[in-house]
Protein backbone atom coordinates (compact mmCIF):
# COMPACT_ATOMS: atom_id res chain seq x y z
CA UNK A 1 0.00 0.00 0.00
CA UNK A 2 0.91 3.70 0.02
CA UNK A 3 0.89 6.03 2.55
CA UNK A 4 1.07 9.87 2.94
CA UNK A 5 0.64 12.55 6.09
CA UNK A 6 -1.46 15.34 5.31
CA UNK A 7 -1.01 18.75 7.02
CA UNK A 8 -4.31 20.82 7.66
CA UNK A 9 -3.77 24.44 6.72
CA UNK A 10 -5.73 25.16 10.19
CA UNK A 11 -7.67 23.95 13.14
CA UNK A 12 -7.09 21.39 15.89
CA UNK A 13 -5.59 18.87 13.29
CA UNK A 14 -3.00 21.25 11.90
CA UNK A 15 0.93 20.70 12.79
CA UNK A 16 1.30 23.56 15.72
CA UNK A 17 -1.55 21.62 18.02
CA UNK A 18 1.50 19.22 18.65
CA UNK A 19 2.93 20.35 21.97
CA UNK A 20 6.17 20.35 20.64
CA UNK A 21 5.07 22.50 17.78
CA UNK A 22 5.89 26.24 17.58
CA UNK A 23 4.53 28.95 16.15
CA UNK A 24 2.82 28.23 12.35
CA UNK A 25 5.82 30.13 10.96
CA UNK A 26 8.11 27.58 13.11
CA UNK A 27 9.82 26.00 10.18
CA UNK A 28 10.91 22.95 12.66
CA UNK A 29 7.72 22.02 13.52
CA UNK A 30 7.45 21.04 10.04
CA UNK A 31 10.62 19.30 9.18
CA UNK A 32 9.78 17.25 12.51
CA UNK A 33 6.59 16.01 10.93
CA UNK A 34 8.43 14.86 7.37
CA UNK A 35 11.31 13.86 8.80
CA UNK A 36 8.99 11.35 10.92
CA UNK A 37 6.86 10.64 7.91
CA UNK A 38 10.38 9.47 5.88
CA UNK A 39 11.44 7.05 8.85
CA UNK A 40 7.86 5.88 8.65
CA UNK A 41 8.64 5.60 4.63
CA UNK A 42 5.79 7.12 3.73
CA UNK A 43 5.30 8.36 -0.11
CA UNK A 44 4.55 11.97 0.45
CA UNK A 45 4.17 15.05 2.57
CA UNK A 46 0.99 16.53 1.39
CA UNK A 47 0.78 20.30 2.51
CA UNK A 48 -3.02 21.39 2.06
CA UNK A 49 -3.96 24.96 1.56
CA UNK A 50 -7.09 26.43 0.82
CA UNK A 51 -6.50 29.22 -1.72
CA UNK A 52 -8.52 31.58 -0.47
CA UNK A 53 -6.41 35.12 0.14
CA UNK A 54 -9.12 37.47 1.22
CA UNK A 55 -7.94 40.75 2.24
CA UNK A 56 -9.90 43.28 4.03
CA UNK A 57 -8.71 46.28 5.74
CA UNK A 58 -5.58 44.74 6.51
CA UNK A 59 -6.19 41.52 7.73
CA UNK A 60 -6.67 38.13 6.14
CA UNK A 61 -10.23 36.10 6.85
CA UNK A 62 -8.84 32.71 6.51
CA UNK A 63 -7.02 30.65 8.96
CA UNK A 64 -5.83 28.23 6.60
CA UNK A 65 -3.12 30.81 4.76
CA UNK A 66 -3.41 33.33 7.93
CA UNK A 67 0.25 33.03 9.77
CA UNK A 68 1.44 29.69 7.57
CA UNK A 69 4.66 29.92 5.10
CA UNK A 70 3.03 29.80 1.19
CA UNK A 71 3.34 25.92 0.34
CA UNK A 72 5.83 25.53 -2.57
CA UNK A 73 8.09 27.46 -0.80
CA UNK A 74 8.12 25.44 2.31
CA UNK A 75 8.51 22.44 0.41
CA UNK A 76 11.52 23.71 -1.03
CA UNK A 77 13.18 24.12 2.49
CA UNK A 78 11.78 20.75 3.25
CA UNK A 79 13.73 18.91 0.32
CA UNK A 80 16.82 20.06 1.77
CA UNK A 81 16.13 18.07 4.80
CA UNK A 82 15.15 15.09 3.63
CA UNK A 83 16.08 12.36 0.35
CA UNK A 84 13.13 10.33 0.13
CA UNK A 85 10.19 12.27 1.18
CA UNK A 86 8.07 13.23 -2.24
CA UNK A 87 6.24 16.52 -1.36
CA UNK A 88 2.95 17.88 -2.56
CA UNK A 89 1.94 21.35 -2.86
CA UNK A 90 -1.56 22.14 -3.14
CA UNK A 91 -2.01 25.03 -5.69
CA UNK A 92 -4.84 26.50 -7.54
CA UNK A 93 -5.83 26.30 -11.17
CA UNK A 94 -8.76 29.24 -10.86
CA UNK A 95 -6.82 31.95 -10.52
CA UNK A 96 -3.02 31.18 -10.90
CA UNK A 97 -1.66 30.82 -14.27
CA UNK A 98 0.03 27.96 -16.16
CA UNK A 99 3.46 29.42 -16.92
CA UNK A 100 4.56 30.55 -13.63
CA UNK A 101 2.99 28.14 -11.39
CA UNK A 102 4.70 25.31 -13.90
CA UNK A 103 7.81 26.80 -13.09
CA UNK A 104 7.48 26.71 -9.74
CA UNK A 105 6.51 23.11 -9.48
CA UNK A 106 9.49 22.04 -12.29
CA UNK A 107 11.60 23.64 -9.34
CA UNK A 108 10.93 21.41 -6.64
CA UNK A 109 10.96 18.98 -9.08
CA UNK A 110 14.95 19.93 -9.70
CA UNK A 111 15.87 20.75 -5.81
CA UNK A 112 14.48 17.46 -4.45
CA UNK A 113 15.62 15.18 -7.23
CA UNK A 114 12.16 14.48 -8.15
CA UNK A 115 10.01 14.21 -5.33
CA UNK A 116 7.66 17.23 -6.34
CA UNK A 117 3.88 16.59 -6.42
CA UNK A 118 1.08 18.83 -7.20
CA UNK A 119 -2.15 18.66 -5.55
CA UNK A 120 -4.60 20.31 -8.12
CA UNK A 121 -7.92 22.32 -7.01
CA UNK A 122 -10.37 24.68 -8.19
CA UNK A 123 -11.92 27.50 -6.66
CA UNK A 124 -15.75 28.43 -6.13
CA UNK A 125 -15.27 31.28 -3.85
CA UNK A 126 -16.01 34.64 -5.21
CA UNK A 127 -14.24 36.29 -2.83
CA UNK A 128 -10.69 34.58 -3.42
CA UNK A 129 -11.26 36.36 -6.83
CA UNK A 130 -10.71 39.97 -5.20
CA UNK A 131 -6.74 38.95 -4.98
CA UNK A 132 -6.62 38.86 -8.14
CA UNK A 133 -7.06 40.80 -11.32
CA UNK A 134 -10.44 39.37 -12.89
CA UNK A 135 -11.82 38.54 -9.57
CA UNK A 136 -15.44 37.24 -9.56
CA UNK A 137 -17.36 33.98 -9.43
CA UNK A 138 -16.54 31.26 -11.78
CA UNK A 139 -19.72 28.46 -12.15
CA UNK A 140 -18.51 24.49 -11.89
CA UNK A 141 -18.45 23.58 -15.61
CA UNK A 142 -15.72 26.50 -16.56
CA UNK A 143 -13.35 25.85 -13.31
CA UNK A 144 -12.97 22.15 -14.66
CA UNK A 145 -12.62 22.96 -18.14
CA UNK A 146 -10.20 25.93 -17.12
CA UNK A 147 -8.54 23.20 -14.59
CA UNK A 148 -8.19 20.79 -17.13
CA UNK A 149 -6.72 23.37 -19.85
CA UNK A 150 -4.25 24.37 -16.93
CA UNK A 151 -2.59 20.79 -16.34
CA UNK A 152 -2.64 20.03 -20.01
CA UNK A 153 -0.95 23.17 -20.53
CA UNK A 154 1.57 22.68 -17.42
CA UNK A 155 3.02 19.31 -19.08
CA UNK A 156 3.23 20.99 -22.16
CA UNK A 157 5.54 23.67 -20.68
CA UNK A 158 7.43 20.61 -18.94
CA UNK A 159 7.85 19.05 -22.25
CA UNK A 160 8.98 22.26 -24.08
CA UNK A 161 13.09 21.52 -24.06
CA UNK A 162 14.58 19.35 -26.18
CA UNK A 163 15.70 15.86 -25.54
CA UNK A 164 19.34 17.03 -25.72
CA UNK A 165 18.35 19.60 -23.06
CA UNK A 166 18.42 22.57 -25.00
CA UNK A 167 15.32 25.26 -24.80
CA UNK A 168 13.25 25.50 -27.51
CA UNK A 169 10.01 27.87 -28.22
CA UNK A 170 6.56 27.56 -26.46
CA UNK A 171 3.02 28.39 -28.25
CA UNK A 172 -0.55 27.26 -26.56
CA UNK A 173 -3.84 28.36 -27.79
CA UNK A 174 -6.92 27.45 -26.09
CA UNK A 175 -10.05 28.26 -24.55
CA UNK A 176 -8.35 30.06 -21.26
CA UNK A 177 -4.66 30.16 -22.27
CA UNK A 178 -2.80 32.12 -25.15
CA UNK A 179 0.81 31.40 -24.21
CA UNK A 180 4.02 32.00 -26.33
CA UNK A 181 7.40 31.90 -25.69
CA UNK A 182 9.84 29.76 -23.88
CA UNK A 183 9.96 27.92 -20.71
CA UNK A 184 12.77 28.56 -18.01
CA UNK A 185 13.76 25.07 -16.96
CA UNK A 186 14.86 21.92 -18.23
CA UNK A 187 12.54 18.91 -18.29
CA UNK A 188 11.64 18.49 -14.49
CA UNK A 189 13.31 14.95 -13.56
CA UNK A 190 10.14 13.22 -12.81
CA UNK A 191 9.63 14.16 -16.62
CA UNK A 192 6.42 15.78 -14.91
CA UNK A 193 5.71 16.64 -11.03
CA UNK A 194 3.09 14.22 -10.05
CA UNK A 195 -0.28 15.53 -10.15
CA UNK A 196 -2.73 14.72 -7.72
CA UNK A 197 -6.61 15.42 -7.44
CA UNK A 198 -8.39 15.36 -4.05
CA UNK A 199 -11.64 13.61 -4.72
CA UNK A 200 -14.04 14.59 -1.56
CA UNK A 201 -13.87 17.70 -1.43
CA UNK A 202 -14.34 21.29 -3.64
CA UNK A 203 -12.79 24.32 -1.34
CA UNK A 204 -15.78 23.71 1.04
CA UNK A 205 -18.48 23.51 -1.56
CA UNK A 206 -19.07 19.67 -1.83
CA UNK A 207 -18.40 19.66 -5.36
CA UNK A 208 -15.04 17.81 -5.93
CA UNK A 209 -16.83 14.43 -5.46
CA UNK A 210 -19.12 15.30 -8.52
CA UNK A 211 -19.30 13.71 -12.00
CA UNK A 212 -16.96 16.35 -13.22
CA UNK A 213 -14.33 15.94 -10.87
CA UNK A 214 -14.01 11.92 -11.26
CA UNK A 215 -13.61 12.68 -14.82
CA UNK A 216 -11.00 15.45 -14.20
CA UNK A 217 -9.29 12.69 -12.58
CA UNK A 218 -9.32 10.25 -14.77
CA UNK A 219 -8.15 12.19 -17.02
CA UNK A 220 -5.42 13.56 -15.59
CA UNK A 221 -4.74 13.01 -12.42
CA UNK A 222 -1.61 10.34 -10.96
CA UNK A 223 -3.44 10.37 -7.27
CA UNK A 224 -6.76 11.31 -6.56
CA UNK A 225 -7.48 11.33 -2.59
CA UNK A 226 -11.10 10.37 -1.49
CA UNK A 227 -12.64 9.79 1.21
CA UNK A 228 -11.24 12.60 3.64
CA UNK A 229 -14.54 15.72 3.21
CA UNK A 230 -13.95 15.65 6.96
CA UNK A 231 -10.75 16.74 7.46
CA UNK A 232 -9.68 14.74 9.84
CA UNK A 233 -12.62 15.92 12.07
CA UNK A 234 -14.90 13.31 14.19
CA UNK A 235 -17.84 12.18 12.06
CA UNK A 236 -20.98 14.05 12.67
CA UNK A 237 -19.28 17.20 12.34
CA UNK A 238 -18.76 16.84 8.95
CA UNK A 239 -20.50 14.60 6.66
CA UNK A 240 -18.47 12.41 3.56
CA UNK A 241 -19.67 10.30 1.18
CA UNK A 242 -17.01 7.36 1.36
CA UNK A 243 -17.71 6.36 4.91
CA UNK A 244 -18.31 2.70 4.83
CA UNK A 245 -16.10 0.45 3.04
CA UNK A 246 -18.59 -0.42 0.33
CA UNK A 247 -18.99 2.74 -0.46
CA UNK A 248 -15.07 3.29 -0.88
CA UNK A 249 -15.09 0.08 -3.03
CA UNK A 250 -17.81 1.52 -5.63
CA UNK A 251 -15.74 4.84 -5.66
CA UNK A 252 -12.83 3.13 -6.36
CA UNK A 253 -14.52 0.77 -8.88
CA UNK A 254 -16.18 3.74 -10.81
CA UNK A 255 -13.02 5.81 -11.12
CA UNK A 256 -10.99 3.17 -12.54
CA UNK A 257 -13.20 2.11 -14.96
CA UNK A 258 -13.55 5.68 -16.89
CA UNK A 259 -9.47 5.60 -17.25
CA UNK A 260 -9.93 3.20 -20.64
CA UNK A 261 -11.56 6.19 -22.07
CA UNK A 262 -8.40 7.90 -21.80
CA UNK A 263 -6.01 4.74 -22.91
CA UNK A 264 -4.73 4.42 -19.13
CA UNK A 265 -4.74 1.53 -17.43
CA UNK A 266 -5.81 0.57 -13.69
CA UNK A 267 -2.26 1.12 -12.56
CA UNK A 268 -1.66 4.11 -13.87
CA UNK A 269 -3.82 6.28 -11.12
CA UNK A 270 -3.48 5.36 -7.71
CA UNK A 271 -6.86 6.00 -4.97
CA UNK A 272 -5.67 6.73 -1.42
CA UNK A 273 -8.46 7.24 1.52
CA UNK A 274 -8.03 9.58 4.13
CA UNK A 275 -7.70 8.74 7.76
CA UNK A 276 -7.40 10.12 10.94
CA UNK A 277 -6.00 6.94 13.36
CA UNK A 278 -6.13 7.03 16.92
CA UNK A 279 -4.44 4.04 18.50
CA UNK A 280 -4.48 2.37 22.14
CA UNK A 281 -2.87 -0.51 23.92
CA UNK A 282 -6.58 -2.29 24.24
CA UNK A 283 -9.92 -1.51 22.13
CA UNK A 284 -11.40 0.41 25.37
CA UNK A 285 -8.44 2.64 25.64
CA UNK A 286 -8.05 3.14 21.84
CA UNK A 287 -11.84 4.53 22.18
CA UNK A 288 -11.32 6.42 25.63
CA UNK A 289 -8.55 8.47 23.64
CA UNK A 290 -11.03 9.04 20.84
CA UNK A 291 -13.63 10.47 22.75
CA UNK A 292 -11.12 13.00 24.24
CA UNK A 293 -10.31 13.88 20.90
CA UNK A 294 -13.68 14.70 20.36
CA UNK A 295 -14.00 16.45 23.46
CA UNK A 296 -11.58 18.67 22.47
CA UNK A 297 -12.30 19.43 19.30
CA UNK A 298 -16.13 18.99 18.66
CA UNK A 299 -18.95 20.79 19.90
CA UNK A 300 -21.08 19.11 22.47
CA UNK A 301 -23.73 18.35 20.07
CA UNK A 302 -21.06 16.67 18.06
CA UNK A 303 -22.16 12.94 17.75
CA UNK A 304 -19.53 10.43 19.24
CA UNK A 305 -16.71 8.73 17.43
CA UNK A 306 -17.45 5.28 15.59
CA UNK A 307 -15.33 2.99 13.80
CA UNK A 308 -17.85 2.82 11.34
CA UNK A 309 -16.27 5.57 8.93
CA UNK A 310 -12.77 4.74 8.03
CA UNK A 311 -11.62 7.93 8.22
CA UNK A 312 -11.90 7.86 11.87
CA UNK A 313 -9.96 4.58 12.56
CA UNK A 314 -10.06 3.78 16.70
CA UNK A 315 -8.39 0.59 17.90
CA UNK A 316 -5.03 -1.36 18.62
CA UNK A 317 -2.25 -1.19 16.23
CA UNK A 318 -2.95 -4.88 15.12
CA UNK A 319 -6.52 -3.98 14.32
CA UNK A 320 -5.88 -0.36 12.11
CA UNK A 321 -3.58 -2.01 10.62
CA UNK A 322 -5.83 -5.31 9.58
CA UNK A 323 -8.43 -2.92 8.56
CA UNK A 324 -6.37 -0.75 6.24
CA UNK A 325 -4.76 -4.14 4.51
CA UNK A 326 -8.72 -5.43 4.16
CA UNK A 327 -9.89 -2.04 2.30
CA UNK A 328 -6.81 -2.57 -0.35
CA UNK A 329 -7.14 -5.82 -0.40
CA UNK A 330 -10.63 -6.11 -1.59
CA UNK A 331 -9.93 -2.79 -4.00
CA UNK A 332 -11.25 0.38 -1.63
CA UNK A 333 -8.21 1.87 -1.65
CA UNK A 334 -4.28 1.47 -3.15
CA UNK A 335 -3.35 3.51 -0.21
CA UNK A 336 -4.28 6.06 2.51
CA UNK A 337 -3.75 9.74 3.18
CA UNK A 338 -2.80 10.00 7.49
CA UNK A 339 -4.53 13.15 8.72
CA UNK A 340 -2.03 13.29 12.32
CA UNK A 341 -5.09 14.17 15.50
CA UNK A 342 -3.92 16.97 17.71
CA UNK A 343 -2.44 14.94 20.42
CA UNK A 344 1.00 14.30 21.43
CA UNK A 345 2.74 11.80 19.24
CA UNK A 346 -0.42 11.41 16.39
CA UNK A 347 2.06 10.61 13.57
CA UNK A 348 5.00 9.30 15.13
CA UNK A 349 2.73 6.92 17.05
CA UNK A 350 1.46 5.58 13.53
CA UNK A 351 5.09 4.99 12.00
CA UNK A 352 6.28 3.41 15.22
CA UNK A 353 3.46 1.11 16.22
CA UNK A 354 1.36 0.36 13.28
CA UNK A 355 3.66 0.49 9.94
CA UNK A 356 5.83 -2.39 10.75
CA UNK A 357 2.72 -4.45 11.63
CA UNK A 358 1.77 -3.74 7.72
CA UNK A 359 5.95 -4.25 6.87
CA UNK A 360 5.19 -7.75 9.03
CA UNK A 361 1.95 -8.89 6.30
CA UNK A 362 4.42 -7.68 3.82
CA UNK A 363 1.46 -4.92 3.11
CA UNK A 364 4.20 -1.81 3.18
CA UNK A 365 8.02 -1.40 1.96
CA UNK A 366 10.68 -2.11 4.63
CA UNK A 367 12.81 0.65 2.66
CA UNK A 368 12.77 3.30 -0.40
CA UNK A 369 13.47 1.45 -3.60
CA UNK A 370 14.53 4.51 -5.98
CA UNK A 371 14.53 8.02 -5.44
CA UNK A 372 11.72 9.62 -6.85
CA UNK A 373 8.34 10.10 -6.05
CA UNK A 374 6.89 8.55 -9.01
CA UNK A 375 8.96 5.01 -8.03
CA UNK A 376 7.57 5.06 -4.94
CA UNK A 377 3.74 5.00 -6.24
CA UNK A 378 5.10 3.00 -9.06
CA UNK A 379 4.01 5.46 -11.34
CA UNK A 380 5.72 5.22 -15.17
CA UNK A 381 7.44 8.32 -16.17
CA UNK A 382 5.27 10.22 -18.45
CA UNK A 383 6.21 10.06 -22.07
CA UNK A 384 7.60 13.57 -23.58
CA UNK A 385 4.97 14.85 -26.41
CA UNK A 386 7.70 16.80 -28.96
Amino acid sequence: MHLAAHVPGAGDTDVRADPRSGPRIDFASFERLARTAERGLFDLLLLAEKPRLREHEGTIHDLDVAGRPESLTLLNALAAVTGRLGLAATAGTTFNEPYELARRLATLDHLSGGRAAWNVVTSSDASTGENFRRGGFRDRAERYTRAAEFVATARELWDSWAPDGTPRPFAHQGRHFDIAGEFGLPRPPQGHPVVVRAGDFEEGDGEGDSDEGREFAASSADVIFSGWGSGGRPPGEHSTRHGALEADRAFYADVKRRLAKYGRGPDDLKIMSGVTVVLGDTAAEAHERAEEIRRQQASPQTAPLTRGAPQFLVGTPGEVAAELVESVARDAADGFVLVPHPTRGGLDEFVDRVVPLLQERGAFRTAYEGTTLRSHLGLADPVRKD
